[in-house]
Parts: C-alpha cells; structure tokens; sequence
C-alpha cells in the first residue's frame, strides 16, 4: 500500500490521505464593511477546487482571531457571525468531496497591516485600511515597518480569549481540524524567539516564560475543540540564526522545537506541522527540494509527536518516500497546489502499482 495514499487516523478523525493542503493567504476579502474578512466565492472556488483535486485535508488560509490580527486589511479573520456563515458554506462543500476541512488561526503580530503581495507587501497605514501592529516588545521586523506596540499582560490574556473565541466559531462552522499558527515571524512565533522576545515580566526571557504564550493559546483551543477532533500547531523549527553563528544574532532553533514538542504533546497537540523561518529578514535559508524535512524528521525520531513536513515537496515519489520511510505522517503542499490543484490524484495514478488510488468525482471520470 502507498503510505502516502493511506488513511491517517487522528483521535477519532479519518483523514482519507497523507497530502495535505498547506494554508496559503489569498489576500481576496473585503476590507471594511459587514463583508470585512468574510470568505467570498473565490476562497470557495479555491478550497473546493483541491478536495476535488484529492487532498486529504485542506487547511484555509491563517485566519484572524481578531482585527488588529490580520497579515493584509484583505485576509479573513472569524470573530463575526457573518465570517463564520462564510466559512459554513466552505466547509460543507470539502466534507462533501471527501477532505477534511481544517483552519490555521492566527494573530499577525509586528507583521501585521501589510499590503497584498502582489502589490508589494509593504506595510499600511490608516489611509489603506491599516492599523497599529502589536508584539510581545517594541521591536519593528524590519527596515520600513512600523515599531509594534508591546502587549500589556490584559491585552495578551485578550488575545488568549480570542483564540478560544474563533476556535468555537470554527467548529460550528463544520471545521474538523484545528491548527494553532506558531510560525513565520508572527505573533506566537514572536513571543517563542529571543530574536523578537525582549521582555522582562512572565512571558519573557526564559525558555518556559517565551513559550507561556503558546501554551495558553493552545489550552485555550483545546479546551473548546472535541476531544475527539484534533489540534494542530505550525512552528517554524528554526529562525535560520544558529545555523549561522557568523550572523551574531540569537533566535529558536531546532533543539527548542524539540523540547517544545515534547511540552505541545503533553498539552494536547496532536501533530506538528513543521516549517522554518520567517521570523528574521535576511535570515540565511537554504531553499532546495525538501529541506525543511529534516527538522520534521527529527521531531518524528526524537519524540512521541507525529508531525507533517513541508517545503519544495513537488513530486509524487518524493512524498511518498518521506512518508514510507518515517521522516513524516503527512505532506503539506503549498505552491504545488497553487500550479496544480490536482496534484494529489494524479500522484495517486503515478503510485498505482503501490496501490494508490485517486478520489475524482463522477463528473470527471470520463477524463480520468
């Protein structure tokens, strides 16, 4: 049997596949109004267009627990009833071509009111439906960003309820998966480095005081999602600075993704969706076909976690050796799914001699 075409079972969730939709913002909601944030047609066409395609799981774009929380004014966020009608209508059309629907939920942090990518991605201000950036301390990311404000120990506690808040929302919304977004330069990720993590009161300084933050939302989460439906947490393993000590700056590394691993599973985190960066501009990363893997391989040997991997994962036979040779439970696709939201059945109809086997609706069988 193909292990990538294997069901993977979750508490008591099925998920059909191991190839899995990574969330990718789409930058295509409205900006102000009671359409602000609210999924449209388009997220319909493009989630619905990948469980058609044969993911297992489909996980949207981060989606913003509160308005300040947003990467762009133009991405999606769920505090409203309006957003989580939106998102009802997705949810139903995945679980109705046989993927699982998951949502990552988000807070932006310093990176926070940025334009959309195809028209720079700069940042923002009022007069473009922007707002004032957050973070754990007064640090801008980069050149050009404005100094986020630093979270008083009520505004994060604020932050925590809004996680608990959208994550309720999101399971009404018929979501099954829930993922914690931990990485990428935003806020949780943030508060976990000591590249962006300057504070002095609990949630700074130490291992344990940077990853209070983290651990609350995930409480938070967990404890209004189903026993029986699964939590998730993206992390981004390393900021990519240890790995150059020439660079002289302090970040997370692998080893801390290690231990933090260890402490996510014992607060009841079921996988580890495992990327790098994002959390450093100009960080030094060595891009090529799979090399974020190794960092979700070494989760997998060194601990009880399972884990997904992602990056430059393009082709059918790759995937399946990193899931038949343990160095994951899961692949996450990104881009590749952007080029070809087909991918997964038609790696089912390369690996067939394994034993894959592709999910095309009826109304597609004729091409097949």
């Amino acid at each position: 049997m193909s292990a990538l075409f294997e069901p993977l079972t979750v508490r008591d969730l099925s998920i059909p596949n191991r190839v899995w939709m990574a969330p990718m913002c789409q930058y295509c909601a409205a900006v102000e109004g009671p359409e602000q944030a609210v999924p449209t047609d388009w997220h319909l066409a493009h989630l619905g267009a990948r469980a058609v395609g044969g993911a297992g799981l489909i996980i949207t774009e981060a989606t913003a627990v509160a308005p300040e929380g947003r990467i762009s004014p133009a991405d999606l966020g769920l505090w409203n009833d309006r957003q989580q009608e939106g998102f009802a209508r997705i949810t139903a059309f995945l679980r109705e071509h046989g993927a699982v629907p998951g949502i990552q939920l988000a807070h932006a942090g310093r990176k926070a009111s940025t334009d959309r990518t195809w028209l720079g991605g700069a940042p923002v201000g009022p007069d473009r439906h922007g707002w004032q950036p957050v973070g754990p301390s007064p640090l801008a990311f980069a050149d050009g960003y404005p100094v986020p404000a630093e979270l008083s120990v009520d505004e994060i506690g604020r932050i925590v309820e809004g996680f608990a808040s959208a994550a309720r929302r999101a399971l009404a919304a018929g979501f099954q998966v829930a993922e914690v977004h931990g990485a990428h330069g935003y806020l949780i990720n943030e508060f976990l480095s000591p590249h962006t993590n300057r504070r002095t009161d609990a949630y700074g300084g130490s291992y344990e005081n940077r990853t209070r933050f983290a651990l609350e939302v995930v409480d938070a989460v967990r404890a209004v999602w189903p026993d029986g439906l699964p939590v998730f947490f993206r992390i981004s393993a390393t900021d990519w600075l240890t790995e150059n000590p020439e660079d002289g700056r302090e970040g997370w590394t692998g080893d801390d993704t290690v231990r933090f691993a260890k402490d996510l599973l014992a607060h009841g985190v079921d996988l580890l969706d495992t990327s790098t960066g994002g959390n450093a501009p100009n960080a030094r990363i060595p891009a090529g076909p799979g090399y974020q893997v190794p960092f979700a391989a070494r989760v997998k040997a060194e601990t009880d976690l399972p884990v997904a991997a992602v990056g430059l994962i393009t082709e059918a036979r790759q995937a399946e050796e990193i899931v038949a040779s343990g160095q994951a439970d899961a692949v996450l696709l990104g881009r590749e799914l952007l080029r070809n939201p087909y991918w997964p059945n038609l790696a089912a109809r390369e690996l067939a001699e394994l034993g894959a086997a592709a999910r095309w609706p009826d109304q597609y069988h004729r091409a097949v």
